[in-house]
């Protein structure tokens, strides 16, 4: 069931893309840059799946109603 609308879908795209030009250029290195690699990849595949599991049990949906 997918519930992540457009906007919301852009923003964990941005993030992603945030945390990813932050590790090309040396801001985060070590553990740090582990965890957020992680966290860039669950922005990523929630963003291109458009379907975020954490919002499921709370039946939050960001997608226009009619969808």
């Amino acid at each position: 069931m997918k519930n992540i609308g457009s906007l919301d879908r852009i923003i964990r795209l941005a993030g992603a893309a945030a945390i990813a030009i932050a590790y090309a250029t040396g801001l985060v290195s070590g553990t740090l840059a582990i965890v957020l690699g992680v966290v860039a990849l669950v922005l990523l595949a929630t963003s291109l799946t458009s379907t975020c599991p954490a919002y499921l049990p709370f039946g939050i949906s960001t997608r226009p109603k009619g969808r």
